[in-house]
């Protein structure tokens, strides 16, 4: 089980139950109740005080954060059946109803759910809009099913303004999983330097979450690359000096 190429930000929350006992065929979208970026997300969620987190969260300014890997159950909808099997994605909002977000919020959570959908082997997103239906329901192998946190506690969440543009999100979704494939299967002598530069954010896919694997690389690109990889060692570098001086 992996985690979304499309993260430019990760700050890790202890606020989960460790592996997942379901496998993955739920995406719950939150709206925050706040128009902030991932940082202020990741600060939140990393207070175990707090006792909850989302796998992902999606700033104002449509940066994607992730606080909690997918293999592992976070706490975010109120009830642990659905959060065993779904992905959790918080979203910026404003703070009162219908908790209306930004179009780049919505753009970036119709290309991560897709991006969620598509390692997961999904091929379609649906959208019941039933609570009972939706829960009785047992997807296909192929879908994918979103859920939202009001059938599980006296909440708006996700805000009228993102319930009712859900129908729309799947439509989107699916239309985006029927489009030309990704390119991000890397062979299996390149696998471990792939998974390397992904973690370290050196090799980010597009805005699909395409890495473009087999693509030919241009200097604009190799240049960008390059400064990733001095920015994350001296990035490194700081906080192992920043360490030992405080040691």
């Amino acid at each position: 089980m992996s985690n979304s190429p499309l993260v430019s930000y990760a700050k890790m929350s202890p606020n989960h139950s460790g592996k997942r006992i379901h496998t993955i065929d739920r995406i719950t979208p939150h709206c925050v109740v706040g128009q902030c970026d991932v940082g202020a997300l990741g600060e939140l969620f990393s207070k175990a005080s707090r006792q909850a987190s989302s796998n992902y969260g999606i700033g104002a300014d449509g940066q994607i954060g992730m606080f909690v890997e997918e293999c592992n159950r976070s706490w975010c909808s109120s009830n642990e059946a659905n959060d065993q099997r779904a992905v959790t994605i918080e979203c910026a909002s404003d703070t009162t109803e219908p908790y209306a977000m930004r179009d780049a919020v919505y753009q970036s959570l119709i290309y991560l759910c897709a991006d969620i959908c598509r390692r997961n082997g999904k091929t379609k997103l649906l959208w019941l809009g039933d609570r009972e239906k939706t829960l009785s329901y047992t997807p296909k192998s192929d879908e994918m099913v979103l859920t939202v946190h009001r059938w599980f506690a006296n909440k708006s969440c996700p805000g009228d303004w993102l319930y009712s543009r859900l129908g729309d999100l799947a439509e989107k979704v699916t239309k985006l999983l029927a489009d030309t494939p990704l390119d991000n299967t890397a062979a299996d002598w390149a696998k471990d330097a792939v998974n390397w530069a992904l973690r370290n954010g050196i090799l980010k896919g597009d805005e699909r979450g395409n890495l473009m694997l087999h693509s030919p690389v241009n200097r604009e690109q190799l240049c960008v690359m390059l400064k990733r990889y001095h920015d994350a060692k001296f990035h490194c570098r700081y906080r192992q000096e920043a360490a030992f001086f405080h040691d």
